[in-house]
């Protein structure tokens, strides 16, 4: 069968699954539990291509992903001092579309001679160099946990900025796309000149995200008094080339975490449930999976019905969302987390219950660790960005 699907969908991203499938160059699919609509893919989606390459399969956010990492302090120390901790992340870590970082961040990858051998990339290596270390808004956070032996964990949720954003939109313009929810995908051979040129690209972007999350991480190790003793650390916004049912495929994960036999992964809920460490393991169903699995909760509502409708301009409230302030803040109040920015369309009832999600996927991976989160530290709800997922 060439599309496997996980979990419950709506009919929207059901369809908009099917319709890139009809492609006769998709070689297999997945659909994980967590999925829902996306630009031109869904969230949640797995398309295996021979030779090509899917630009908006890979998205907006080019390697977007995950990083968790477990530190040797006090657990019982950084509880005590949450509030304080959480005002010491807010304050030196940047969230939000555009901002800069407001330290000097110096790294390797800048020394790259492909800064100057790609046209596009001359006018982005500025750009890049100041936002490195930035979490950007809507979905993307920094969290503090305890685990089920009570030691901390970091972990963070976020890509290549603006960086990615603008390697896609050169792309899609060059190969004569359109931008959208419902815009045709564009496919790249993977040996065309946009192709090989794209390929380079998403690579950096790869690296870059890589050196982000790593610098936020360390920056919060130090704000803690913590040193790293473990890390775990995947995109889910990318093309790896693989092998699959005997042929060497591209296979794009939007939002979806790689998970092979014995691969760790950190896997992130709502601001109000748990996370996860887990594991890939060998079965059958794994391979059909083409060894994927969730990435989050996945989203239960848009952000507009969850939040309702403001205008942008004065703020004034629009149209009600089905997500109402004063449950929000009262699971968040149980739950007992640190609360800094996110808004009711990041509300744990915006979204599904991760617990559920990683039932439908049970055959496929292991849970070694279960994150109970005490801060959660995300962009305010006034920031508008058009590609936040």
């Amino acid at each position: 069968m060439k599309l496997k699907i996980f979990g419950e969908h709506e009919q929207t991203t059901l369809d908009q699954m099917n319709k890139i499938c009809q492609d006769e160059r998709v070689q297999y699919a997945v659909l994980c539990a967590d999925g829902h609509l996306g630009y031109s893919v869904p969230v949640g989606g797995v398309v295996a291509y021979e030779g090509y390459i899917n630009v908006n399969g890979v998205g907006f956010d080019i390697a977007c992903g995950n990083k968790a990492v477990r530190l040797d302090c006090d657990a019982n120390k950084v509880k005590a001092n949450i509030y304080r901790n959480m005002n010491e992340v807010q304050k030196h870590i940047s969230f939000g579309v555009g901002r800069k970082n407001n330290e000097v961040v110096s790294h390797q990858l800048f020394d790259d001679p492909i800064w100057n051998e790609i046209e596009i990339l001359k006018s982005l290596k500025d750009k890049a160099i100041a936002q490195l270390g930035t979490v950007g808004s809507g979905n993307h956070y920094v969290d503090i946990f305890t685990d089920e032996l009570n030691r901390v964990w970091v972990g963070v949720h976020f890509g290549s900025r603006g960086l990615g954003h603008s390697i896609c939109t050169h792309f899609i313009k060059q190969a004569g796309g359109k931008d959208g929810v419902h815009a045709e995908p564009v496919i790249l051979d993977e040996n065309s000149d946009l192709g090989t040129q794209y390929l380079k690209c998403m690579e950096l972007a790869g690296m870059y995200a890589y050196a982000g999350r790593d610098w936020v991480c360390d920056r919060v190790a130090k704000i803690l008094q913590g040193n790293v003793v473990e890390e775990v650390h995947n995109h889910h916004n990318f093309a790896w080339k693989e092998r699959h049912f005997g042929k060497d495929l591209w296979v794009i994960r939007k939002g979806s975490t790689p998970a092979f036999t014995g691969q760790r992964g950190f896997v992130g809920g709502s601001m109000g449930d748990i996370s996860v460490i887990l594991e890939g393991i060998a079965s059958p169903v794994s391979t059909q999976a083409l060894n994927s699995t969730i990435h989050g909760a996945g989203r239960l509502m848009g952000r507009t019905q969850a939040k309702g409708k403001t205008c942008r301009k004065t703020g004034k409230q629009l149209t009600p969302g089905l997500v109402k302030r004063e449950d929000h803040d009262a699971w968040i109040k149980r739950v007992g987390v640190e609360l800094r920015g996110g808004d009711l369309d990041e509300s744990p009832y915006a979204y599904k219950r991760i617990d559920e999600v990683l039932h439908a996927h049970e055959a496929t991976i292991r849970i070694l660790h279960t994150l109970n989160p005490i801060g959660v530290a995300m962009c305010d709800g006034r920031t508008f960005d058009p590609y936040r997922d």
